[in-house]
C-alpha cells in the first residue's frame, strides 16, 4: 500500500487498539507463540503511515496497538508477554468480565513533568487509566520521549520528539466512555483541534 495518496486525503491518523499483535520479525523479536493473534496487512500499512504521517505534520493519536506500532515505527521493541517480566504487573483485562470492568481505570500512571499529558491533566502528575494490553513497549524507539509510566515501571505514553505536529501514543484506552473522564475529554479535544489546524493549514 502507498501511504502518501491515502494521507492526501486525510486531516488527521488515529491508530486503535487490536486483538492483533505486531509481527514479532518487525522488531527482530522471537517467533510468536502458537494461537497468538497476528495482522500483517495492518502492520503494512500503519508502520510507513506513522513515519509519513509525523514527517507532514499530520496528527497522530496512537492508541493501544497503535501504541506498539508507532514504538517499531521508530525502531523501539516489544515484550510479547509483559506479565512475564520480572517486576512487571499483569496488564491484561480480564475477558470473562462485563465490558464496565474490563475498562475500568485499575492502576495509575504517572506523568513526565512539562509533557503534553500532563498538560491534559491540569495540576496532577498521577492519573489513573484501565489496562487491557499483553504486550508492552520494551527498548524505547529512537527518536521518542516518554511522557507515563506505570508503578511497575511500564512505559504507557509516549511523544515523537522535535514533531511539527500532535504525534502522540498511550498504551490504554482513553477512548472508553470519554465523556465521563476530563483528562480523556481534554486529550480529544487536543487531537481534534490540531486536526482543524492542520486541514487549513495544509498544502
Amino acid at each position: 500500500l502507498e501511504v502518501e495518496p491515502l494521507l492526501d486525503l486525510l486531516d488527521g491518523v488515529m491508530l486503535t487498539g487490536s486483538p492483533s499483535n505486531v509481527a514479532p520479525w518487525r522488531y527482530a523479536g522471537a517467533k510468536p507463540r502458537e494461537g497468538v493473534p497476528q495482522d500483517e496487512r495492518r502492520d503494512a500499512t500503519t508502520l510507513p503511515l506513522i513515519r509519513a504521517a509525523v514527517k507532514r505534520g499530520m496528527p497522530l493519536l496512537c492508541i493501544c496497538r497503535g501504541f506498539q506500532e508507532l514504538n517499531v515505527a521508530y525502531g523501539g521493541t516489544l515484550f510479547q508477554h509483559v506479565e512475564e517480566v520480572p517486576g512487571r504487573m499483569d496488564h491484561r483485562e480480564d475477558k470473562t468480565a462485563a465490558l464496565d470492568v474490563q475498562y475500568a481505570p485499575v492502576h495509575d500512571v504517572h506523568l513526565a513533568d512539562r509533557g503534553m499529558l500532563r498538560r491534559f491533566a491540569g495540576d496532577a502528575s498521577v492519573i489513573r487509566v484501565n489496562s487491557l494490553h499483553g504486550q508492552g513497549i520494551d527498548r524505547l524507539g529512537d527518536g521518542l520521549a516518554v511522557e507515563a509510566v506505570a508503578p511497575d515501571g511500564q512505559i504507557e505514553g509516549v511523544t515523537v520528539k522535535g514533531a511539527a505536529g500532535f504525534a502522540l501514543g498511550v498504551q490504554w484506552h482513553p477512548e472508553w466512555k470519554f465523556w465521563n473522564d476530563a483528562f480523556s475529554t481534554a486529550l480529544f479535544a487536543a487531537f481534534g483541534q490540531a486536526a482543524i489546524h492542520y486541514a487549513k493549514v495544509k498544502t
